[in-house]
């Protein structure tokens, strides 16, 4: 059963069309993020689903309500975390939590929540000694206070260590784990690969692609080759590789769609000098690499209509 269904979602400020006919669908307990570049239509798109905002045509249907109604029944069990949503300085964490839980007919116990995002030892400290990192862990904690059934996230792990990153991350599975549905929008793609059952790719308004991340990245048949040179071996003696490694770095990369004839190359090469390569490395595609084909791809399409404007 589908938590979101979005159909033809259409939204303009005057003459800029900022969401132009998105459709799609998040399935109940699924993690689903939505991605793209700034500008891209995602935050509309959100606060659409969220009732923040009206659409000006399509349909959309989040656990069977219309968000733009502002029901009762339906604001009880979504939870929203905010990029930058501000809070009352004064308050402790722990009161603030509180105060939050308060709202809702369904509440999680607030030392619990705290444990859970990691905030115990921070419990009775104001607001404002926060760090920015911890302030985003309080984001969390308040849009989970009601227990919801759905959640959205946008841009979670902003400003976390990589300790703290992760542990949002083992947070999010838990809500899947636990059947809640999740949708999420990040800039860290490694993030999106990780949690997202299904991720969106959002360029201009418009969605140019969805699938999981391994249906993605599937699409991207080059590997990544990287290495680096010895100490006073210079590029141009490198082997012919099919494609011109490129410097990045202290050493260099290259794309090929045919991976074993290239390190077949580049060891023969290695051993008929008697070197050794250092950090030789063979990476299959990753979501990162899958996005920003996409992006790109959408950018040229983009520019050869409107360079041909009379083809359909």
């Amino acid at each position: 059963m589908a938590a979101v269904e979005v159909h033809e979602l259409r939204k303009s400020y005057g003459d800029l069309v900022v969401v132009n006919g998105v459709s799609f669908t998040v399935e109940a307990g699924e993690v689903f993020a939505l991605l793209g570049p700034n500008g891209a239509g995602k935050t509309t798109t959100v606060e659409i689903l969220e009732g923040h905002r009206r659409a000006d045509s399509g349909t959309v249907s989040v656990l069977g309500f219309d968000p733009a109604t502002h029901a009762r029944a339906f604001l009880e069990r979504i939870g929203i975390v905010l990029q930058d949503a501000g809070f009352e300085e004064d308050f402790t964490v722990l009161e603030l939590v509180n105060l939050q839980r308060g709202l809702y007919p369904r509440r999680v116990p607030a030392d619990a929540l705290i444990e859970t995002v990691g905030l115990t030892g921070k419990r009775k400290a104001r607001v404002r000694t926060l760090s920015g990192g911890q302030r985003r862990r309080l984001d969390l904690a308040l849009g989970l206070v009601g227990d919801p059934e759905m959640l959205f996230l946008d841009e979670p792990t902003t400003g976390f260590d990589p300790s703290a990153r992760h542990r949002a991350w083992g947070l999010v599975e838990g809500l899947r784990d636990t059947g809640k549905t999740v949708l999420l929008t990040t800039h860290y793609l490694d993030e999106a690969e990780h949690l997202a059952d299904r991720v969106a790719v959002m360029v201009e308004g418009r969605i140019v692609a969805v699938g999981t991340p391994a249906e993605l990245t599937a699409g991207q048949r080059s590997v990544v080759i990287s290495f680096r040179l010895p100490r006073g071996t210079p590029a141009a003696e490198l082997p012919e590789l099919g494609s011109m490694p490129v410097a990045d770095g202290a050493g260099w990369t290259l794309s090929t769609a045919e991976p074993a004839a290239v390190l077949h190359a580049l060891s023969g090469w290695a051993l008929d000098r008697r070197i050794e390569i250092p950090a030789l490395e063979v990476r299959r595609p990753s979501l990162e690499d899958a996005y920003l084909a996409l992006v790109g791809s959408a950018a040229v399409e983009r520019e050869d209509t409107a360079v041909r404007p009379g083809r359909a």
